[in-house]
């Protein structure tokens, strides 16, 4: 009988809110169908994973509300040198979305940011000014699923879970209320399809649990070319992505964020269906 490697996907511990069942079926299908044993292992306490021939933090969702937690799992992944996909370098410098500045210094095109270490009225209108904008979306640098993350219009009162915190302020981008917000998937390097997500009316977060929408569509060359410029900014190349884009008035794309921990990569929306992303995370084990 060949040989099956076995492999650790880290999920939420019981009591988490969103529902990540049914995508942790369509991800482990594909991993089973590129011959791979695949059991689950809650993030928060994963108990000894030295037995896996492969770890993958592809439900380690909440991450961002147990920040030292999360980090704690990083050092303890990197000090035993276990086989993480995607690498933890590449888990680490994705955390913080601090990343966008590294990359906007490289020349990609991301949505403008102005970090602020403690959110004040005075370092919201300063953040503005530099923006040159009066209605602003923030958010924590270390986030997920929107938590946090508020839509600051002209007299707006700062919510309290941010005033006084550390936040990114970014203009609200007029192309996520017109067109949406893109997510181009690739696997091992390649390609392999896109989605627009659409906010509910009235609403500017692209979340299933706000009211947000999927639709399949193609992408541009020019968004595949932004994406591959920003994954090529990444410690390492990861093995899967996710790259998140919106259009500013002018109709160019820049980049929201990557999804490179625990991203959804909404495989039911994929040509082949996941193949592709069973047979990257399979040949990583032969090239690690």
């Amino acid at each position: 009988m060949p040989f099956q490697p076995r492999v650790a996907i880290l999920v939420p511990a019981p009591d988490y809110y969103e529902k990540w069942q049914p995508a942790f079926a369509r991800k482990a299908a594909a991993l089973t169908a590129a011959g791979l044993i695949v059991e689950q292992r809650v993030w928060t306490d994963p108990g000894d994973l030295a037995g896996y021939d492969l770890v993958l933090p592809l439900f380690a969702w909440g991450y961002q509300r147990d920040v030292a937690g999360w980090y704690a799992l990083l050092d303890r992944l990197e000090e035993a040198r276990l086989p993480v996909v995607n690498p933890v370098a590449v888990l680490r410098w994705n955390s913080d979305k601090a990343y966008l500045g590294e990359l906007g210094a490289k020349g990609v095109a991301v949505v403008p940011t102005v970090e602020v270490a403690a959110l004040d009225d005075a370092s919201l209108t300063e953040a503005m000014t530099e923006l040159a904008t009066d209605e602003v979306v923030i958010k924590p640098a270390i986030s997920g699923g929107a938590d946090g993350t508020h839509r600051i219009a002209p007299g707006t009162p700062i919510p309290a879970d941010a005033l006084g915190a550390r936040r990114l302020v970014q203009p609200l981008m007029p192309g996520i209320l017109t067109e949406g917000e893109y997510s181009l998937f690739f696997f091992a390097g390649k390609f392999s399809h896109a989605i627009v997500k659409r906010p509910a009316s009235g609403d500017f977060r692209v979340q299933e649990q706000f009211g947000g929408r999927e639709t399949a569509c193609e992408a541009s060359d020019a968004a595949q070319a932004l994406a591959a410029q920003a994954l090529a900014a990444a410690p390492a190349p990861p093995v899967y992505a996710r790259v998140d884009m919106v259009s500013d008035a002018a109709g160019k794309l820049h980049i929201m964020e990557l999804e490179l921990i625990e991203p959804s990569l909404f495989l039911h929306h994929a040509p082949d269906k996941g193949v592709a992303f069973g047979l990257a995370v399979a040949k990583s084990l032969l090239e690690g």
